[in-house]
């Protein structure tokens, strides 16, 4: 926007071929910054490729005191022509405020020093290690994408008419259940077919999503289901994340109902969680449907419920519980 300044060139010494200049937009580099002076330092010429480097800039009051220093928080890459800086570095009607004293006989005098990262990458190519960064290990990325692209697939699973396309080297090397399957000639692996009918379609996805991820963004809302595919397929984790988000979700209502599926699918610490809860609000869950039935079709839970409640009430007879925690 509007006017720009340059600076004469500086460098370190008269010999350095490194040179320097600053650049100033009094009234901004764009609507943003339109009430700012904005203030850049750019490499004028170098022996090099590139250089990084660091730089601080600050304003001199009329007692050739530096004030509103701003300074990079890293090395920036610089090449020829190129330059970084600050698009707000200080708001102008602050700048021309005389009670400030920045613009001492109506001179504004800027400081800027610049620290160097020696070596940084010389002309030859070569580069210092010191520079690099590592990206971020994409794997669970890589191999979601390549099951939701369905490339390279060998199998296929049909759940209740629906199909999802696999690898079986990921789902071999992630549950045993499936290692087995294919591993032995079973009709699954002759055929590279597997027909599924006690799994819902959505649950299966997110089951498969887990194999290949490790991650099941949609566990709260089918975390029941879940844990049954879990166990089915020897996903201990997953098992565990499951029962995790189930102890958190106990309420009066589900709490019978959760007894018994975790009995049912060992899930040994969600038991132990629910039981804890019964015996905390026996009362009110023994007016409940849930708890009805399960006396009806599962008397033994009822029974390690109450065995439960008599050990708390007689600690010494007491066998102290667990922590849920993840393997």
């Amino acid at each position: 926007m509007g006017e720009v300044l340059k600076s004469s060139t500086f460098s370190s010494s008269p010999s350095d071929k490194m040179k320097w200049c600053l650049r100033v937009n009094p009234k901004g580099l764009d609507d943003e910054s339109k009430d700012y002076l904005s203030l850049y330092l750019l490499l004028v010429s170098c022996p090099k490729s590139e250089v990084r480097a660091k730089f601080k800039f600050s304003l001199l009051n009329a007692k050739r005191e530096e004030t509103k220093a701003m300074e990079s928080q890293r090395a920036y890459r610089f090449v020829q022509g190129k330059d970084w800086g600050f698009k707000k570095f200080i708001r102008r009607d602050f700048l021309l405020d005389e009670t400030n004293g920045l613009l001492p006989d109506d001179k504004l005098t800027l400081f800027c020093e610049v620290s160097v990262v020696q070596d940084s990458v010389n002309i030859s190519g070569h580069t210092n290690t010191n520079t690099l960064k590592v990206p971020e290990c994409r794997l669970a990325e890589d191999l979601g994408n390549l099951w939701e692209n369905t490339r390279f697939t060998d199998c296929s699973f049909f759940v209740r008419g629906q199909e999802f396309k696999a690898h079986k080297s990921v789902l071999a090397a992630r549950s045993p259940v499936f290692n087995a399957m294919f591993e032995h000639e079973m009709e699954e692996s002759k055929k590279n077919r597997v027909e599924i009918n006690d799994v819902d379609p959505e649950v299966f996805k997110e089951m498969m999503r887990f194999i290949y991820t490790g991650k099941a963004p949609n566990l709260d809302k089918m975390a029941d289901n879940l844990l049954a595919a879990a166990d089915k397929y020897a996903l201990e984790r997953l098992k565990v994340m499951c029962e995790e988000a189930l102890c958190s979700n106990l309420s009066v209502e589900n709490v019978a109902d959760t007894l018994v599926l975790a009995d049912l699918h060992s899930a040994e610490q969600l038991k132990a969680q629910a039981i804890d809860f019964i015996n905390s609000q026996a009362t009110d869950i023994m007016e409940t449907s849930g708890w009805k039935s399960m006396i009806q079709s599962h008397p033994h839970l009822v029974a390690e419920a109450f065995r439960a409640l008599a050990s708390a009430q007689c600690p010494q007879f007491g066998i102290p519980r667990k922590r849920l925690k993840q393997s």
